[in-house]
């Protein structure tokens, strides 16, 4: 038999990113990152469930107005509580018969010394940060198992994971738990070709990104960023967008920087 392979063989990645007939599920479903990844998803054909925290409930009719009803399902889910999660998946499965893309986008953050947090507070962010993404990617690897037809899951992590900053004990914590959870995921989830990665941002100017870093503390942490700014909620939807697409489909286990350099260092 022989042993050489055909170099002008060619995996079919789609150029155009098209995802016609997809299904992804958005935790955190209204927040910024997720709205402009809905929007690219939307934009490539895929259909959408948007998973959004009950505090955030008076806001689902003005954002359900911005979409077509037919292409977007909203569904209430608190993703720490297991129970929500399996009955937010299966209205999501019932509903358009399958899932094939996950995107962890639910997060919290506090802000404090070490010696300031205390249990409470630590536990609200790993629960978030955390314990959120490993319910709903077994959830979602579940269903994506039982199909048979892959899938991608896509966490949102940052890079708080990978470098220390100060007052991020509890979510530096429990997004560098999320990039060691994504590599088991990764591994175990691969023969059914099932992908599982990660994204870090910088900053990003959400809503809640730009207020926590307006002013001297914004400018003096762009010093820190070789590129000199923030990240935008559409470069990192860019990125949930390829991670999503097929052209990913020989990436698992990774964790993509979107920071601007700012680990380099």
């Amino acid at each position: 038999m022989s042993g050489e392979y055909d170099v002008n063989l060619r995996y079919g990645v789609n150029i155009e990113q098209d995802l016609t007939g997809k299904v992804a599920v958005v935790t955190g479903g209204l927040g910024g990152i997720a709205m402009a990844s809905n929007a690219m998803l939307l934009e490539k054909g895929a259909r959408l469930a948007l998973l959004y925290p009950p505090f955030e409930s008076d806001k689902v009719a003005g954002v359900q107005d911005q979409f077509a009803a037919d292409r977007v399902l909203l569904v209430c889910c608190d993703v720490t509580d297991p129970a929500s999660v399996e009955a937010a998946f299966d209205r999501v499965e019932q509903h358009y018969g399958q899932i094939d893309i996950l995107v962890n986008c639910a997060g919290y953050v506090m802000l404090q010394p070490v010696l300031e947090t205390d249990f409470a507070e630590w536990q609200k962010q790993i629960d978030v940060n955390l314990t959120g993404p490993f319910l709903c990617s077994q959830a979602a690897g579940k269903r994506m198992v039982r199909a048979g037809n892959g899938g991608k899951i896509i966490n949102i992590a940052s890079q708080a994971a990978s470098i220390a900053i100060d007052n991020h004990v509890a979510y530096t914590s429990a997004k560098a738990g999320l990039l060691g959870m994504t590599k088991v995921m990764a591994k175990e989830f691969a023969p059914y070709r099932i992908n599982v990665n990660t994204l870090s941002p910088t900053v990003v100017l959400t809503p809640m990104g730009e207020k926590a870093w307006r002013g001297e503390k914004g400018e003096q942490m762009k010093k820190l960023i070789p590129l000199g700014r923030f990240a935008y909620t559409d470069e990192i939807a860019a990125a949930v967008l390829f991670f999503a697409s097929n052209g990913s489909d020989m990436i698992t286990g990774a964790d993509l920087m979107i920071d601007g350099g700012f680990t380099i260092w």
